[in-house]
């Protein structure tokens, strides 16, 4: 589930330019929260993720999904 959203990102922020540090200043995060994000820390704050996702004009939000045998934890 999340390497969509880490290759998202990295894709957007080295098309704009930025390292990860302009893209911590310009979303108002740390820069230890974007290494964590890009690296794909399992626990992360949804504010922050939004936060960083609002420079893309994107955000989370729920989709449907229906868990399978391999996506049930155990």
């Amino acid at each position: 589930m999340k390497e969509p959203l880490i290759g998202f990102i990295k894709e957007r922020r080295c098309a704009m330019g930025l390292t990860q540090k302009d893209l911590a200043d310009r979303a108002g995060v740390g820069l230890r929260f974007i290494r964590d994000l890009e690296q794909g820390k399992s626990s992360l704050r949804l504010d922050k993720v939004n936060q960083v996702l609002a420079l893309f004009g994107h955000r989370m939000e729920p989709v449907a999904f229906r868990m399978g045998v391999d996506d049930e934890e155990g």
